[in-house]
């Protein structure tokens, strides 16, 4: 009546020793770091650098006890945050500006248990220590950069219908259309009427002329601003990337700020520089008359920049820019077709592809520039000659070194550049001390009470509420090694529902032993009383787990932030604690008194 098939038991088992490993690495704790990795997202790590990183530290005789390549990165273990600030001092004098060197925290765990991919929770700012920055977005100059666009766009089309026209100016967001005659405006509202429907034009009669202002529909301005604060966060996203943080918190405060939460990143300064980092496409022409002998010498012809070629040396391409990366509405990776060479495919918007085809037919047997310009820096990737006109609005750029190169720069031009300028209004650091201590507060709390609820337990119910304190333990192995699986991020709110989700737990062993309890008065024997109790109680167990499930759920629906990660820890614990409560004590139970046919009485 009371046993448990063999596969139970094995079940039973292998849960346990998994929960363990997984469970386990939380508690090695983390240790200091440093984290190499190239400014450029078309440079690689490799062995050579990994020898270069080792052979600086050796000269400065600084001790690590550990290096590894981690995706893009490396990352070199101290004993001490003495030894990590030297460690960063000496990476980032030896190898130059080329690289960016920040302080951060790796888990301690063992090599072994990193093999199976049992790795730490990640814990949040509050818990592991960072940076909380508040940004909020310049809506004025987003608007105001919509505006230069216009301008460009205005000659354009002026010109393709040979509309004359005096200047456009610019006022803030406003822009103005001068022209000599009235036909010439009322031809000019037409044409530009029909291509701008987003636009309200209000022409006026000027003492010197006829002027056409333009402005954004309300409605048009509230989308550009929204565009705006989307790719900024998009940007962010793909800028915090290669600062290592595991978590990140990126997300829309109100109309015009982003919250920014980095945790385990001690180098304030290190993440304000990553911040600001963009990224866009140029194009230019080259420059065919430079003397290349007087160019690889740094003279600079006038009216032309000279860059650096990732075919080797340096060119000198003309400084009015053909095409920016605001015309770019898609960019993919993939592969030339004729060479099988990697190349990144971008598509342009209407007016980009306009201006690109006019240029390239233009310029036929010339070359052109496509520069990636990232941090200041202008690099040109491909600088090929120009065969035919070239028009659809898809442009192929090669040129790429790898397959995985070709998608780092399509991810940079598709969100590379900031839509508007942020300024930082708020800024906090959490240091690691302060998060060990909220760790210290919270994991004490949760061991207080769970001593104090096996105490009462023991009391009240003897060997079963010592069965039930058993399956409570176990339950928290199984929670924090789901947890522990899964990477989620562990915060103080998350603490909060384990601790929530351990006083839960034991509500389904109480219902169970006073069903057990109730059936012994009734008479029944006491392997009867053992089976109904378990038997009777789950319908009961299942129905109060359910409506908290249900309410779990619709806090991670509808909550953000700390709410949902509250509601993450509260739905993956009830279905632990079910699991618990009734497989793995009655287990227990089965292992104790199931085989004996004639029981007596039982210790509740």
């Amino acid at each position: 009546m009371n046993r448990f098939p063999l596969w139970k038991y094995v079940l039973i088992g292998f849960t346990l020793v998994i929960s363990f490993l997984y469970t386990l690495p939380n508690f090695f704790g983390e240790v200091p770091a440093v984290q190499l990795l190239p400014l450029r997202a078309s440079e690689k790590v490799d062995t050579a650098l990994l020898g270069q990183v080792e052979s600086a530290l050796k000269t400065a005789n600084v001790a690590y006890s550990g290096m590894e390549m981690t995706g893009n990165s490396i990352k070199v273990r101290l004993a001490n945050t003495d030894l990590q600030i030297k460690a960063k001092d000496v990476l980032q004098t030896s190898l130059g500006e080329r690289y960016s060197v920040a302080l951060n925290l790796v888990s301690a765990s063992p090599s072994w248990l990193t093999s199976i991919r049992a790795l730490p929770m990640y814990l949040g700012l509050d818990l592991r220590g960072g940076v909380h920055f508040l940004l909020e977005v310049d809506m004025k100059a987003a608007l105001e950069k919509s505006a230069i666009r216009y301008q460009n766009d205005f000659r354009t089309e002026l010109r393709s219908d040979k509309i004359r026209y005096g200047r456009i100016s610019r006022e803030g967001k406003v822009v103005t259309v001068h022209f000599s005659t009235r036909d010439q405006r009322d031809a000019g509202i037409n044409k530009l009427g029909t291509v701008f429907s987003e636009l309200t034009f209000i022409p006026e009669d000027q003492a010197d002329g006829f002027t056409l202002a333009a402005h954004l529909k309300p409605e048009e301005e509230t989308k550009v601003q929204a565009f705006a604060l989307q790719q900024n966060i998009t940007t962010l996203r793909n800028r915090v990337n290669e600062l290592g943080v595991t978590e990140p918190v990126i997300q829309q405060q109100g109309a015009s700020r982003i919250v920014v939460q980095l945790a385990g990143v001690q180098d304030t300064a290190k993440a304000k520089d990553i911040l600001g980092r963009t990224a866009t496409l140029e194009i230019r022409m080259v420059d065919e008359q430079a003397d290349p002998l007087a160019v690889s010498q740094g003279q600079v012809p006038f009216g032309d920049e000279i860059v650096a070629s990732r075919e080797g040396g340096s060119i000198a391409v003309k400084k009015d820019v053909v095409l920016t990366g605001d015309s770019i509405t898609d960019a993919s990776p993939g592969f030339d077709n004729s060479s099988g060479q990697a190349a990144v495919h971008i598509n342009l918007d209407g007016k980009g592809a306009r201006i690109f085809k006019d240029v390239t037919r233009e310029n036929v047997g010339k070359r052109m520039a496509i520069l990636l310009i990232e941090k200041g820096r202008a690099e040109a990737i491909t600088s090929p000659v120009i065969r035919e006109e070239i028009g659809g609005g898809r442009v192929q750029i090669t040129g790429m070194e790898s397959a995985q190169e070709a998608s780092d720069v399509s991810l940079l031009l598709r969100a590379g550049a900031l839509a508007a300028p942020m300024q930082i209004v708020e800024e906090r650091t959490v240091g690691p001390s302060m998060g060990a201590e909220n760790i210290e507060k919270g994991f004490h709390s949760n061991l207080w009470g769970f001593l104090a609820v096996t105490l009462f337990m023991a009391i009240y119910y003897r060997v079963f509420g010592l069965f039930s304190s058993i399956a409570l333990a176990i339950n928290g192995f199984f929670l924090i090694a789901l947890l522990s699986m899964l990477q989620a991020t562990l915060t103080l709110p998350g603490m909060a529902a384990i601790a929530l989700t351990l006083g839960m737990a034991i509500d389904a062993n109480v219902l169970i032993n006073e069903r057990i309890r109730e059936e012994l008065r009734s008479g029944a024997t006491p392997q009867a009383a053992i089976h109904a109790g378990y038997e009777r109680a789950w319908a009961t167990i299942l129905d109060s787990n359910l409506t908290s499930l249900i309410a779990g759920i619709a806090l991670f629906w509808l909550g953000s932030g700390p709410v949902r990660g509250f509601a993450v820890v509260l739905c993956l614990g009830i279905l632990t604690s079910m699991f618990s409560a009734v497989t793995v004590s009655r287990a227990m139970v089965n292992l104790t008194y199931g085989r004996q046919a004639r029981l007596a009485k039982v210790s509740i």
